[in-house]
């Protein structure tokens, strides 16, 4: 009964408007007494609750309406350079008095200022993406110390379940945003945490990285599988021989998750997903575990490879025997404007399939347009000949 009222309660609270846009907070609990089952080379962590009901005190509030606004776009082509352009002559028309900043690169726009991440940057009230989801990944990257401010994503010729507006729509989309009628989507992020093999933590201070999708651990170029014993909040699971282990969150489950055999996971839904990469044992399925849960992945005394650890496509690390890296959700997850919240309501064409943009859930729409979740060879054939593509 408490479960099917938490569950009620998280979905009145999934979208909430601009203005009063709030990050998730993460409350500390006490630290868990050690079993007899728990791993003593494992370090043992304040166990964090992602609380799904907002707290009435906010981490981080973006200004409204915003005042700054952070640009990201992959690599500068001749349709980048051009959009880049037309977006900034509509900012300096539309909103004066807005700065607009770029990343500290050669091929910064002009008329921007330049931004550089760290703990002394200039606030950015918004991040607008230009690219793909690839570019959305490394915005949220440049916030590895901090709350992320809203993103507002415009794909640039590409399909991804993260790109809910085409560039063509900038104009409907920026208007959204400073009318505070966009809603936003927290996505979860995961903190990952290494530690070598006295258990002492490498890095010093906030030197934990934020991803967004998934970290991997994996054999790489070795012919060996990996022996990787596998903690979940201090307690030995199992231990995983084989090609590696992915840890994912919901919005990484359509990623590198999905390819390795794990399920599809809605972004809205705080929890975090474990697959194996090519097990040596038909027993071996994918999880899911709560998001409170605190995971450990350490490689083995007897494995006879290192193991690679890539994170959202990032190499980053090398695991040799008795090192370890510890993930947990982050208490900043990265808030996306939804495409549905921000078109009108008298979109819909006379005989097209589906609703129209005001109506439906982003995600439902991707699993069927970029997945084809489900799609039949039925399905597949009537879509043929009714001269839709």
């Amino acid at each position: 009964m408490l479960t099917a009222m938490a569950s009620h309660a998280q979905r009145a609270l999934l979208f909430f408007p601009f203005r009063r846009y709030l990050h998730t907070r993460i409350r500390n609990r006490p630290l868990l007494p050690l079993t007899s089952r728990a791993n003593p080379f494992i370090p043992q962590l304040p166990h964090s609750r992602l609380s799904r009901a907002l707290s009435s005190q906010a981490l981080h509030e973006a200004s409204y309406p915003p005042r700054s606004i952070l640009i990201v776009n992959k690599l500068r082509t001749d349709p980048v350079i051009g959009a880049i352009d037309e977006l900034l002559d509509h900012v300096v028309k539309t909103y004066p008095g807005v700065k607009v900043f770029s990343e500290d690169r050669p091929d910064i726009p002009f008329g921007t200022q330049v931004w550089r991440p760290g703990p002394h940057a200039e606030k950015v009230d918004l991040v607008v993406t230009l690219g793909g989801d690839g570019t959305i990944l490394h915005a949220a990257s440049l916030f590895s110390l901090g709350a992320v401010p809203p993103v507002l994503s415009f794909s640039m010729g590409t399909l991804g379940f993260l790109l809910p507006f085409h560039i063509d729509d900038f104009v409907k989309g920026l208007e959204a945003v400073f009318q505070g009628k966009a809603t936003i989507l927290n996505r979860m992020r995961l903190s990952c945490t290494f530690y070598d093999k006295d258990r002492k933590k490498v890095g010093f201070g906030d030197d934990e990285w934020q991803v967004m999708n998934e970290i991997a651990l994996h054999r790489g170029s070795s012919p060996h599988l990996n022996t990787i014993d596998i903690y979940v909040d201090g307690q030995h699971l199992t231990e995983a021989v084989s090609d590696g282990v992915i840890v994912s969150t919901p919005t990484g489950s359509t990623a590198y998750s999905l390819s390795a055999g794990g399920p599809i996971v809605h972004p809205s839904l705080s929890a975090v997903v474990l697959v194996p990469i090519c097990p040596r044992s038909l027993s071996f399925r994918p999880l899911v575990f709560p998001s409170s849960s605190s995971v450990t992945l350490r490689i083995g005394d007897r494995s006879r490879a290192a193991a690679g650890v890539s994170m959202d496509g990032r190499v980053s690390h090398v695991l040799n025997p008795g090192e370890s890296v510890t993930v947990q959700a982050s208490p900043y997850p990265v808030p996306c404007i939804n495409r549905s919240s921000i078109s009108d309501y008298g979109d819909e064409q006379p005989g097209e399939e589906g609703v129209s943009p005001g109506k439906e859930d982003d995600w439902v729409r991707d699993i069927n347009n970029l997945l084809q979740y489900n799609a039949t060879f039925r399905s597949k054939a009537l879509l043929r000949y009714s001269g839709k593509t």
